[in-house]
Parts: structure tokens; C-alpha cells; sequence
């Protein structure tokens, strides 16, 4: 903890004026300085700065504090970083927080690390920006997509020329570790002698990462023709992780506050080209699912956020994850709300064809958080019978559990009741008192705790027999190394289950993609701060112990299983539209084909393309 006594001293070595001067252009005005405001648009200058106060106030917004609050603020910097950085900057040592001498000497040591990534990173940027002055070929790309010279200097853009090597023209070693380290550098081989060395990134576009400092932190990287991947990511590195970051967060912080909201999209392209249209406050997550971090650091900066999506298939499903991601964050004083284009645009596409405006228009129709709630919830749901209404409540319920305490969480109860036709009384008592309670504490209170493994085997003993989707989900979190072995139709299969299959399974998708594989226990820790969740996962475990010891062959067996149900399904369906019809004819007997091919067992693992 920081004594309160060390903040009081550090304000008053600090000058405010040179503190924020760094960031707006200040003029002398009497004996205040007064510059735009950088938290909301200004032309007309109301933004007042007091070095005999050491204060700042704007007269349009309201936003006030002093040179700590400032850092915190612009920067979206938390309170302790604020801290240090304005220390760095007056001379002060940080008092000592309770850290070893060999801890602190490994925080020095990992400092010095991101240092020098960043150090890297900022000159292989450089790099690029001056090849892609030398390239009319991808300068006639940028230009084709719509794209002019000062928003590509905006951002940063520049080219990764074709060859293995570029980068050598850049660095005096390009056997330099911390080429590798920073991910621009890839090294096959564990000899020395025998490493063979490339570059990462060639023969593409390339966007910088910036950190909400304005450091780099990594890149994509577009194909300018047709190749694979079409986007290449940096990996993680000791300054780059990706569920944390957003693209586009510095260059439209302030255009964020100006709108009043932040617009989430989904890619590069799509917050370039925005920003060309003159809507400057997109950001884009960076391959992953949007996570419950990127909404915490996006409400550093508003209290509004619109999420755009294809109205694809894959967009829904990308939408409902975005929904859990933002459920926690939605307090009675936040705006979070999810637009969807016609299926066939991204936003890059839709505003190039039809401007910005239309596309404001897209944002102003949202649906609120509220609407989006009922209508992940409602899918597949016929609310006009019993069991249409008590599914739909099933697939509310987590829903809803993940709102915070507050008026909107009232207000979604009643709603979800409305809907189910049930007391608004009725389903409060309902869902309190099926709510599996946690052991007691001596004061009465209850304690959650997490079963041990024995605890967990024996509860599940007693349950009635298991269904394949319970015996995927245990496989899936018990052997998460597994997910990357799933095809195209495999993961369309698993995102289509319902509640609770399908939450729990998005769920561990973004733990993956954000972690990678983790044993079960640390799973099953990540899994339990979600009590509503956690909750769920333990009644749907499998009731075989032996899936705890399941080979891939046995996840494949109950992914067939799910396949030829779903087949069936689909082959039912079809059948009144078959005689009149050739085209759904031979869709029929295809699907009918897969089907005898997995009831064979010839078809094994459908491929993964």
C-alpha cells in the first residue's frame, strides 16, 4: 500500500502544467493556462489548467482532479502505475511496498525486459512505415480499400516487403534474442549453430499495436491478395497479450469521450476505414472473443459501448459471447448496447458503400443490452408453450445471474417473468431457492466452497445417467489440449447447443484462447469465481469417471453421436419439401450419405477445413 503521505508529497513536486502539457497544447491565460479539452470535442478553448492550485477543470464536461488524476484519466492508467509514472518523472522512489530485495530486483529485471521488446517493436514500425513508402504496390492497395496518407500515417500503417529476411536492413544483429522475443523474429532449431532465423511478417500490411500509451506492442499483419492466413498476429510477448489489448484504443481515446461511447468491431480494416468515414472512436479486439477485460478498460474511458457484428451466423454467436463479457460491467449508469449490419457487410464494406451516416443510423437503431439479453435467451425458445417458456427461462437464468446488484437487474427479472408469463414474486422465490447454497459458517452465512474431487465423484454417483453432450462437456474441460483438434463442423455443432451445453462451451472457448490449455484444477478455479457457472458445470460433469481418463477417440465417438442426432434433425425437417423439389432432393440425400458414413463409422473425424 502507498502511504497517503508519499501522494501528498509527489503532488506537490509535481507541475501540473507540464504534466498535462505533455498531452494538450496549453496557452498563458492570465494566471491559468487554457488549452481544448481532452476529454470531450472542443473548438473553443474551456479547458483550464491552475499551477497555483495544481488543478485542471474544463467548463464544458465538468472533468476536474489534479496530475494524478489526469494520468489516470487520459491514459486509462491504473492508480498505481498513475503513481510510479508520475514518480519517474519528479525524481521520487516509490516507498517500499513489503517486497524482498529479490523481488524487486526481478521487477527491475522484468521492466528493463518489456523495455527493450518495446524498444524493438517501435523501430521495426519505423521499418515498415518507410517500405511501405517504397512499395507502389501496397500503397495501391491501401489506396484501392479507400484508405489516404494521413490516416495511414494516423495509425501507423506500414508493409512487411516479400522476403525471409527484411528485417536485417533494420537491426545491426538480426540475431539479436529479442527479435524472437518480440515475435518478429521466428527461430527453428534449439543448436546455435544449426538455428535457422525469418522474419515473422512478409508481404503484408502492416498495423502497429499501440498501448493506450502510444507505445507499440505488437502488429497484424493483412495478405494483399489471397493468401493464409489473411490476418497474422503478433504472439504474446512480456508486453503484448492479447485478451487484454484493443486495437485503435490510443489513435480514438479521445474521439471516445467526444461520442460518448466506444464502437467495438471486430477488425482492423473495420476501424481504419471507420475512422477515413469520419467515426473515430472504433476499436477492435485482436483475433479473440471480446473479454471482460477489454469492457473493464473500455469503461476507463465512457460510460457507453456499441458492439457491431456481421448478422452472420458467426456474428451472432460472436455477439452472445460479447454480451457475457459485458453482463458484469452493466451498471445503472452504463450503456451497453450491440448493433448488427445486413449479413453480407462488415463495417469496412457497409461505409464504403453507403457512408457514414447510414452507419450512424446503424448505431442510433441498436438494441440495448436489455433486448439482447431476452434475445440470446429466447433462441429456440416457443414462449407459446410450457416447455418453450421453461427453456427460455433456463437460458436467462446465467444470463441474468452475471448483472449486478442494481435497478437494471430488477428490472431484467421482471422483464424475464413478463416473458415467461410467471409473478415477478414467483420466479424471484423460484430461482433464490434452487440456488444451490454453499456450506454454512459459524455466523450462519454461507460460505461457498469448491467440492473436493471425492466430494464431486460421489455427488455425481448418484445422478441419473449421463447425456453425450454432458460426457463432450467434461471431456472438452477436462482435456482442454483437445479444442484444436475440432473441425468446422464440429465447433458449429458445439456453438449451436443450448443452454447449458452451449454457455459453458463458449465459455471455455475464450479460457483457451485467452490461456491456452490449463490442467483441470486450474480450470476448475477460473470456472468457480462464476458461481452461477460454476454451479451449472458441476451438475453437468459427466457421471463416468472414466471420461476423466478419456482418450481422443472417445470425444470423437460422442461428437458422432451429437452428429447423427443433429442430422436427424436436420433430415426430418427436410423431408416434406423433398418430392417437389430437386435442389433440397440433393441436399437430402447428401446429408443422408454424411449420416450413413457416421453410423458406419467410415466418416471418422470430419476434416478441418
Amino acid at each position: 500500500m502507498i502511504p497517503p503521505g508519499f501522494i501528498q508529497e509527489l503532488l506537490s513536486r509535481a507541475d501540473i502544467v507540464e504534466v498535462v502539457g505533455r498531452h494538450v497544447e496549453l496557452k498563458k491565460a492570465g494566471i491559468n493556462h487554457k488549452g481544448l479539452c481532452p476529454f470531450h470535442g472542443e473548438k473553443s478553448p474551456s479547458f483550464i489548467v491552475s499551477a497555483s492550485r495544481q488543478t485542471y477543470h474544463c467548463f464544458g464536461c465538468g472533468v476536474h482532479g489534479d496530475a494524478l488524476r489526469f494520468l489516470i484519466e487520459s491514459g486509462g492508467l491504473g492508480f498505481v502505475d498513475a503513481v510510479h509514472e508520475l514518480a519517474q518523472r519528479v525524481g521520487l522512489q516509490v516507498p517500499d511496498d513489503g517486497r524482498s530485495n529479490d523481488d524487486r530486483a526481478e521487477a527491475a529485471r522484468q521492466k528493463e525486459r518489456r523495455a527493450s521488446v518495446t524498444e524493438v517493436l517501435e523501430r521495426a514500425a519505423d521499418h515498415y512505415r518507410a517500405q511501405l513508402k517504397a512499395s507502389p504496390r501496397a500503397v495501391d492497395y491501401l489506396k484501392r480499400r479507400g484508405l489516404t496518407g494521413a490516416i495511414a500515417a494516423r495509425f501507423g500503417i506500414g508493409y512487411a516487403p516479400e522476403g525471409w529476411r527484411s528485417l536485417a536492413s533494420a537491426f545491426p544483429s538480426y540475431d539479436d534474442p529479442v527479435l524472437s522475443e518480440a515475435g518478429l523474429v521466428i527461430v527453428q532449431g534449439d543448436e546455435p549453430e544449426t538455428q535457422k532465423r525469418y522474419d515473422r511478417f512478409r508481404d503484408r500490411i502492416m498495423f502497429p499495436i499501440r498501448s493506450v500509451q502510444g507505445d507499440t506492442i505488437g502488429f497484424g499483419g493483412r495478405v494483399l491478395d489471397s493468401g493464409e492466413p489473411k490476418y497474422l498476429n503478433s504472439p504474446e510477448t512480456p508486453v503484448f497479450v492479447k485478451g487484454r489489448e484493443l486495437y485503435g484504443l490510443f489513435e480514438g481515446r479521445q474521439a471516445i469521450r467526444a461520442r460518448g461511447h466506444a464502437l467495438v468491431v471486430e477488425g482492423y480494416m473495420d476501424v481504419v476505414a471507420l475512422a477515413q468515414a469520419g467515426i473515430e472512436n472504433a476499436v477492435a479486439t485482436l483475433g479473440t472473443a471480446c473479454t471482460a477485460e477489454h469492457v473493464s478498460k473500455l469503461f476507463r474511458f465512457t460510460e457507453g459501448v456499441v458492439f457491431s457484428f456481421d448478422g452472420d451466423a458467426a456474428g451472432r454467436r460472436a455477439s452472445a459471447r460479447a454480451l457475457e463479457a459485458a453482463l458484469p460491467h452493466a451498471s445503472d449508469t452504463r450503456s451497453i448496447r450491440f448493433l448488427f449490419l445486413p449479413p453480407e457487410h462488415d463495417p469496412d464494406s457497409f461505409v464504403r458503400e453507403y457512408g457514414a451516416d447510414a452507419f450512424q443510423r446503424h448505431i442510433d437503431q441498436s438494441a440495448t443490452l436489455s433486448r439482447q439479453l431476452v434475445d440470446v435467451a429466447h433462441e429456440d425458445c416457443d414462449l407459446g408453450t410450457p416447455e418453450g417458456r421453461a427453456r427460455f427461462l433456463s437460458q436467462a437464468r446465467p444470463l441474468w445471474s452475471l448483472l449486478p446488484d442494481g435497478g437494471l437487474r430488477r428490472q431484467m427479472l421482471s422483464e424475464i417473468a413478463r416473458k415467461a408469463e410467471l409473478a415477478d414474486a414467483e420466479l424471484a422465490q423460484a430461482w433464490a431457492t434452487s440456488s444451490v447454497a454453499g456450506p454454512r459458517s459459524g455466523d450462519g452465512e454461507h460460505r461457498p466452497r469448491a467440492p473436493t474431487r471425492a466430494r464431486s465423484l460421489a455427488a455425481r454417483a448418484t445422478r441419473r445417467p449421463r447425456s453425450p453432450e454432458d460426457h463432450v462437456v467434461h471431456m472438452l474441460f477436462t482435456h482442454g489440449q483437445w479444442w484444436n483438434e475440432l473441425s468446422a463442423e464440429d465447433l458449429d455443432l458445439l456453438h449451436a447447443l443450448p443452454a447449458p451445453h452451449g454457455e459453458l462451451l463458449a465459455w471455455l472457448e475464450r479460457e483457451l484462447a485467452e490461456h491456452g490449455a490449463r490442467p483441470w484444477a486450474v480450470v476448475q478455479a477460473a470456472v468457480a469465481v462464476h458461481e452461477g457457472m460454476a454451479q451449472t458445470l458441476r451438475q453437468t460433469l459427466s457421471a463416468d469417471p472414466a471420461d476423466d481418463d478419456a482418450e481422443p477417440a472417445d470425444l470423437r465417438a460422442a461428437l458422432n453421436m451429437l452428429l447423427l442426432a443433429d442430422l436427424d434433425r436436420r433430415l426430418s425437417a427436410m423431408l416434406p419439401s423433398v418430392l417437389g423439389d430437386a435442389n433440397a432432393r440433393a441436399a437430402y440425400q447428401s446429408l443422408a450419405e454424411r449420416r450413413r458414413q457416421l453410423k458406419s463409422g467410415a466418416a471418422g473425424a470430419p476434416s478441418s477445413g
